[in-house]
């Protein structure tokens, strides 16, 4: 959970030269599958890693930072993301093979690696298929589905560290567990390599097809939502723990438990961020109170409440 930071006076003055773009008090709300919450201070758009590189070397320590790519696996509060927020755009989102092998930017979305994978008869990245988000926010929570996780198909990643300086990653540094990797929480992945077997490009396109339409038919992918709410707990699963406590399509403001799966959230239309935290939030006690369990947030939470000191305005309306 993000640090309540006050929003910082002259920041844009403060920023280092940069060959992309700051925009200042930009929309994050209308960047995630939520469709909700306040703006960022200055969202920076890197020209590319090098240009990356140079703003971490050359940023005043006192900035705060998040990143965010697809934007699916995050909620944005309401008040705002104080400070900077780098988002990893096309400069990030190459992909490219060679024999089993398959390279891709931090950016790259997670469904376009396994089609490419596809095209190359590259068998194994069919599961990336079910994770909504890229290759960077899949690096740094070891996401899976199906299956399937990025522990399992993992050759090396490159980050930036806090202060710009690229780390070469192997599998040993990721220390990889469920929904997680040791790597230092500002450090920025901007790419991995990915190792699949050779496979047949039909079975493959069949599989692909398979996940999806499993997917479309137990989640609600057709809502503003954000993908899975809760990590499961160990040997149990968190929709079925939800549906116990009798949350299923339960709501909060215009926030509400999706009928269809009950360890999605759902923005109806009118839901703040607030709405879907506090709803979340509510799950996480009685499931507690019920089952003795704690449920682990896994949609990324950033930003402050609208009431919180620092709060920044001109958030999105939902």
């Amino acid at each position: 959970m993000m640090a309540a930071h006050r929003a910082i006076p002259g920041l844009m003055e403060r920023l280092p030269h940069v060959r992309g773009r700051y925009d200042a008090m930009a929309d994050l709300g209308k960047m995630t599958w939520f469709r909700v919450g306040g703006p960022a201070e200055v969202l920076f758009t890197p020209a590319d890693a090098e240009d990356l590189a140079a703003f971490l070397k050359n940023r005043p320590s006192d900035v705060p930072l998040n990143v965010v790519g697809l934007g699916s696996n995050m909620l944005v509060r309401d008040g705002g993301v104080p400070g900077v927020v780098v988002h990893l755009g096309k400069a990030f989102s190459t992909i490219t093979t060679d024999g089993l092998t398959v390279r891709c930017g931090a950016g790259a979305v997670d469904a376009t690696v396994a089609m490419s994978a596809r095209d190359a008869s590259i068998a194994g990245l069919e599961f990336l298929t079910g994770i909504p988000g890229t290759i960077g926010g899949a690096l740094r929570m070891n996401a899976g589905a199906y299956g399937r996780e990025i522990k399992d198909v993992f050759v090396s990643a490159t980050a930036l560290d806090a202060h710009g300086n690229i780390q070469k990653i192997t599998k040993a540094d990721m220390g990889f567990t469920y929904r997680h990797v040791n790597i230092p929480e500002d450090w920025i992945f901007i790419g991995g390599e990915l190792l699949g077997e050779k496979g047949d490009r039909h079975e493959i396109t069949s599989r692909i097809r398979q996940i999806r339409s499993e997917r479309e038919l137990s989640q609600p992918i057709q809502a503003r939502t954000g993908g899975s709410t809760f990590a499961n707990p160990p040997g149990v699963k968190a929709w079925a723990l939800i549906d116990a406590a009798g949350f299923r399509g339960k709501s909060v403001g215009g926030a509400q438990v999706s009928e269809k799966h009950t360890n999605f959230l759902i923005n109806t239309g009118t839901a703040t961020a607030q709405d879907l935290e506090t709803l979340g939030e509510n799950i996480r006690a009685r499931v507690k109170a019920d089952a003795n369990i704690a449920l682990t947030w896994e949609i990324r939470r950033i930003g402050l409440d609208k009431d919180a000191p620092g709060a920044l305005t001109g958030g999105a309306k939902p």
